[in-house]
């Protein structure tokens, strides 16, 4: 992937302090699916069903469809689900639950008090009913208390675990705290990183936005600060900043209008729409903004 990065373990670091989104991944009927891991964090909404590996979702977190995991799925306390939930491995419920749909777990279940799981559900593993930690609770505590004593290589093994454990290049989908993500606004309060080959519906609207190569990007881009659009992406709609620059790679197409502080513009860009800067616009050669 080009922008994102697997993250440094680091005590300064927040795994949920960015959305990203990564390589390939799209919205395909209404769900949201990638090939790697998808961790959303607490009181997040994601009106999309969404497809992954690993589903982990912290507290209070919504879906507007099924999820499908190919490995387990946590869902922690108050998680709502409005379809139903499909699981390849082993299922974490936390207490007060609500699945609108059917529950299918090919192996173990761990369900907690008063989940409601409205067309029942089925377990081919053991069934234990209590009230699990809360899983991204859990794995912050644990994680903080690796760092904490010094044990950064056992930290880092953590960390490549929550990921993907039989493909570790893989980089999860990450939706932060608070983050409302739909077919109409992705709207998160933190910084914004897609990945390449990816197609989004909806306006992304963030801190800040780094988007791709050969990205597709069904509407418009707006942030407090910078915006990148990499080489042969097509965002269909507007670009705009408050203050920051803007910055279109060689074969970028900006299908509506570009309005920011500063513009950065290759040559073989392309803006459909009129352009305003209230600062320095620079033309500058078909050089890729990342040369490695």
């Amino acid at each position: 992937m080009r922008s994102v990065d697997r993250p440094d373990v680091s005590l300064a670091t927040d795994p949920l302090d960015e959305l990203q989104v990564p390589d390939g991944t799209t919205v395909e009927e209404h769900d949201l699916v990638t090939d790697g891991d998808v961790i959303v964090g607490g009181r997040s909404t994601v009106e999309f069903g969404v497809r992954g590996r690993n589903v982990l979702a912290g507290e209070g977190a919504r879906f507007g469809g099924d999820i499908e995991a190919e490995a387990d799925c946590r869902l922690d306390m108050w998680s709502d689900v409005d379809g139903n939930v499909l699981v390849g491995r082993d299922a974490y419920l936390g207490e007060r639950v609500h699945v609108g749909g059917q529950l299918v777990v090919a192996g173990d279940l761990d369900i907690g008090d008063d989940v409601d799981i409205e067309e029942g559900f089925e377990a081919n593993g053991w069934i234990v009913i209590r009230n699990p930690t809360p899983t991204i609770v859990f794995l912050f505590v644990y994680l903080s208390q690796l760092l904490r004593i010094g044990e950064d290589e056992a930290a880092r093994e953590l960390v490549d675990q929550l990921t993907d454990e039989e493909d570790p290049e893989l980089d999860p989908l990450v939706i932060p705290r608070n983050a409302r993500i739909s077919d109409e606004t992705w709207r998160v309060s933190t910084p914004a990183v897609v990945g390449d080959d990816c197609r989004i519906h909806g306006n992304v609207r963030a801190e800040r936005i780094d988007v791709g190569e050969d990205d597709e990007v069904f509407g418009s881009l707006r942030a407090k600060g910078d915006i990148t659009v990499g080489s042969g992406t097509t965002v269909h709609g507007d670009v705009t900043t408050r203050r920051g620059t803007v910055e279109l790679a060689p074969d970028a197409r900006v299908l509506g209008d570009v309005s920011c502080g500063r513009l950065e513009l290759a040559t073989q860009a392309a803006v459909d729409g009129t352009m305003r800067a209230s600062g320095e616009v620079q033309m500058v050669g078909d050089v890729d903004r990342d040369p490695q």
